[in-house]
């Protein structure tokens, strides 16, 4: 970051805290247990000391297959939030459809449906389900962002737009997503499905994040084909995001599971 956008950085947050939206949000992470809690646990820390509005899921939000396990998991790792007044929104991966599309999760998620938008002061969130790119899913996104006036617009789904790690790019998210991206003038988008931290250039004004990191295997990294955005920082570790929405900037930062910063990142509208 040169100096001058140091300034304008620290100007842009710098304003009151009511201005702000703090969104945190964890992908990979339903692997119940010690290891689910302790995920849990990092988030709950980092969160008592950053008070955030929402916590948004990037998918694999469950690998029991099991109703059951999922709610106890959940409650177990994350039942702090309701006490700390965050606000959840699911994001289904392909692990969480396994069982019945994935509806078990939709009450502990505050899911209304598979996929839906949520707004906030000056922000829009559509949330996809990246498991079915249909017709019907992309002809309502494409209105959504057509008629949305915020001035951020931030999207999740689980199977990554970009992404050179376990994984490659989804193709029918970059055919038939992508574009709307860059018409509509989507800020950032966010996903999971490959265990690791990977934050992309921006593309057309949008900036491609993965992070798969909340409490599975994580998978190596690997140099990116040609045509991809160029890759601006990957790390290879477990962790979740912290993002903070103000009318002059998003600030982005990738949190490790003791709570330090590894990355960070500004957007300016």
């Amino acid at each position: 970051m040169t100096l001058s956008a140091a300034v304008l950085a620290a100007l842009a947050f710098s304003a009151p805290a009511a201005a702000a939206t703090r969104i945190l949000a964890v992908g990979d992470f339903g692997v119940g247990g010690t290891t689910e809690q302790a995920t849990g646990a990092s988030v709950e820390a980092w969160e008592a000391a950053h008070r955030a509005n929402l916590l948004v899921t990037l998918g694999d939000n469950d690998y029991t297959e099991s109703p059951p396990a999922f709610r106890a998991n959940w409650h177990d790792a994350f039942g702090w939030l309701r006490g700390a007044g965050v606000w959840v929104r699911g994001t289904l991966g392909n692990h969480d459809v396994r069982v019945d599309g994935g509806r078990y999760e939709f009450d502990p998620l505050r899911m209304p449906a598979k996929y839906y938008e949520r707004s906030r002061a000056g922000l829009d969130l559509f949330v996809l389900n990246s498991n079915s790119v249909g017709d019907r899913q992309t002809r309502w996104l494409r209105r959504r962002l057509a008629s949305s006036t915020a001035t951020w617009k931030i999207v999740t789904f689980h199977h990554p737009a970009y992404t050179c790690g376990g994984y490659l790019s989804d193709p029918a998210v970059v055919s038939r997503w992508v574009p709307l991206f860059r018409r509509y003038g989507v800020d950032l988008v966010l996903s999971g499905h490959d265990h690791n931290y990977q934050r992309f250039a921006p593309s057309h004004g949008v900036t491609y994040v993965v992070h798969g990191g909340g409490g599975q295997e994580l998978y190596p990294l690997r140099a990116c084909p040609s045509g991809y955005p160029p890759r601006a920082f990957a790390r290879r570790a477990h962790g979740f995001l912290d993002i903070v929405v103000r009318p002059g900037a998003l600030r982005l930062r990738s949190v490790s599971m003791a709570d330090k910063v590894v990355d960070y990142h500004v957007i300016y509208p």
